[in-house]
């Protein structure tokens, strides 16, 4: 059986997990599942690129999905949440390919290393808001 629980999110609100009959998603840095045990704030986090807090956006996508995760935990932070609250994230990418999900991949099992990742949907995309931008990624969180 492939399930794989989250202990104590946000206080015990927010339970991931991958069920048996699905392949395992770990590896590729989500959940199949999010429980959110309600009553909890809903937060709902606009789309997030890589740009830096002077509005610079660098060439590398690694660079931008990193910055883009910063500024996923800045946003969450000023919500009085955290990475541990977010029950889904979507991604949209400029010229995805196997080399950028392991991109990917690899940065959300940096920000979730102890603890199953959230569900998540993944999307190609030919353009994103500004010139350059190759990621983007919205999130939403559930927190006492």
């Amino acid at each position: 059986m492939n399930l794989l629980t989250t202990p104590d999110l946000s206080h015990g609100l927010l339970e991931l997990f991958n069920p048996p009959g699905l392949y395992d998603p770990s590896a590729n840095g989500y959940s199949h599942v999010a429980v959110v045990r309600l009553p909890a704030r809903v937060i709902h986090v606009a789309g997030q690129g890589g740009e830096d807090a002077q509005g610079r956006l660098s060439p590398s996508f690694e660079e931008q999905v990193g910055q883009a995760l910063d500024n996923l935990q800045t946003a969450l932070r000023s919500a009085h949440a955290s990475l541990a609250d977010v029950a889904r994230l979507r991604i949209l990418v400029v010229g995805h390919d196997e080399d950028r999900l392991g991109i990917i991949a690899h940065q959300v099992r940096r920000r979730w290393p102890n603890r199953a990742a959230p569900t998540c949907t993944l999307i190609p995309v030919p353009r994103l808001a500004l010139d350059g931008m190759l990621f983007e990624i919205e999130a939403e969180a559930y927190a006492a």
